[in-house]
């Protein structure tokens, strides 16, 4: 059967798929290496655009390389991180790690703008652990000005940077387990998560990004309310943590995944600088809140947990026996919150002064706003030159470090006496923590890195700022 053209009709559906059905093209031969390859400085590269991986693997002879890009755009690279890794059949010969992809340049940000204002930058570096960039920030600048933030902002600055180690920790537990094929355990994760969320949102107005720690103590008093859902959160993990040793630490192919994977012992920790839980996975017990207190940590009793396996099932345990010590401080918090001020007495420091929060929920209640506009010209013009020039900070420099949930975060402010920051620079655990992949990775094989990278868990946000 033809068509009018004079072409046979079985060559119709050969067009639509797309088959080169030309003399050239019915050569099987002329097919065959689909892996283009060409010679350059570092070897022979190949050029993969189809077929199957296992015959790929036998077109590389041993020694012959493959270079792939694992990432950014990647479900298991724990965020928009690049790695590009040089194989030898499936096990990892070289790995670099790619940075850059979330850059924002909070840093240089903070240098334009007010001591205060640069609260609202520091809190979305690190998007999991904000309030932990927030207490380090504002202790800087607290160091700068010589003043110490009131008792009772002291404590409900710990209290909420436990909450938040909590949720950082439940998100690293969820997305370690999502990226190793454990979809209960993410699902449970990010389930403990949204009490923590909730919570943080009851307590400061926010799930996350809050400002709400500020030069001078915090933003505003806690709720009334909040001993009971306090309580009731501490309740509600006490009863669901033991459920993550049942449904994981026990599990034959959980532990067989992390078991001996991404092993870093501490002299390469200390060599690298690796700080955090991975740090004290390897059996040092660096925990920045017993060896350098800070808000007075120094008066809460608990432990600092420490494993000698060094791989990535130890970091495992290790984060999930933070959380319960985080729970321990939260409850010897509240016992400690007594009533007084939450900010500074030194109206040239209190930003915002004395707001309560108003119908908008903006914090600009309607007797603060009736006194200044209607009765004393002097707070408004106060009010309004505190908001926009900001207070001056005398000349210096500081550097004050914090137990964050991924290591220390430390933050080196520098003033040169004005309303803006002259430098701000971060040392950020997520960014330092990251030289440790092709140590951890290199001689093993393709999915141990998966493994090694959520152990890590670097929050790129933080990493590149």
């Amino acid at each position: 059967m033809t068509t009018s053209h004079g072409t046979k009709a079985e060559n119709l559906s050969d067009a639509a798929t797309g088959t080169d059905t030309t003399a050239e093209g019915s050569d099987s031969t002329a097919q065959a290496d689909y892996a283009q390859e060409r010679e350059t400085t570092e070897g022979r590269v190949y050029t993969i655009t189809g077929g199957d991986w296992d015959d790929v693997l036998e077109d590389a002879i041993h020694d012959e390389r493959i270079v792939i890009n694992l990432g950014p755009q990647h479900p298991s690279t724990h965020g928009v991180l690049r790695l590009v890794l040089e194989l030898e059949g499936e096990t990892v010969t070289q790995a670099r790690s790619v940075i850059g992809y979330l850059h924002t340049g909070i840093e240089k940000n903070c240098e334009y703008r007010t001591w205060t204002q640069g609260v609202t930058f520091v809190t979305r570096m690190d998007y999991l652990a904000p309030l932990s960039n927030e207490a380090a920030y504002c202790l800087a600048v607290e160091k700068l000005l010589g003043v110490e933030a009131p008792r009772r902002a002291q404590v409900i600055r710990v209290i909420l940077l436990e909450i938040n180690r909590i949720s950082s920790h439940l998100v690293a537990l969820a997305t370690g387990g999502m990226e190793l094929g454990s979809l209960t355990a993410m699902t449970s994760g990010f389930r403990e998560r949204e009490e923590a969320l909730h919570l943080l949102e009851h307590l400061t107005g926010l799930r996350m990004n809050h400002a709400f720690i500020r030069p001078g103590g915090v933003a505003q008093d806690l709720p009334d309310d909040y001993a009971s859902k306090i309580s009731e959160f501490v309740k509600v993990m006490e009863k669901r943590l033991p459920d993550y040793d049942k449904l994981l630490t026990g599990q034959p192919i959980w532990r067989n995944r992390l078991k001996d994977v991404g092993y870093l012992p501490v002299d390469a920790c200390l060599a690298l600088g690796i700080t955090g839980p991975v740090l004290r996975s390897a059996g040092l017990a660096w925990d920045l809140r017993k060896v350098e207190p800070y808000l007075g940590y120094e008066e809460y009793d608990f432990e600092v947990p420490t494993d000698t396996a060094a791989d990535s099932f130890a970091r495992y345990l290790l984060r999930l026996e933070e959380i319960h010590q985080s729970l321990r401080i939260i409850k010897q918090a509240v016992k400690k919150l007594e009533p007084g001020p939450v900010m500074v007495a030194d109206q040239k420091i209190a930003w915002p002064a004395k707001l309560s929060i108003g119908a908008d929920g903006m914090g600009n209640s309607l007797e603060h706003v009736r006194k200044i506009m209607g009765q004393s010209m002097e707070s408004l013009i106060h009010h309004f030159k505190l908001v926009t020039e900001g207070f001056a900070v005398p000349a210096g420099q500081v550097y004050v470090p914090v137990e964050s949930p991924r290591g220390e975060l430390g933050y080196h402010l520098v003033s040169d006496g004005g309303t803006r920051p002259l430098r701000v620079h971060v040392r950020e655990p997520s960014f330092v923590n990251l030289q440790a992949m092709p140590a951890m990775s290199e001689g093993g094989m393709v999915a141990d890195v998966i493994a090694a990278v959520a152990s890590l868990d670097p929050v790129m946000g933080g990493c590149d700022r």
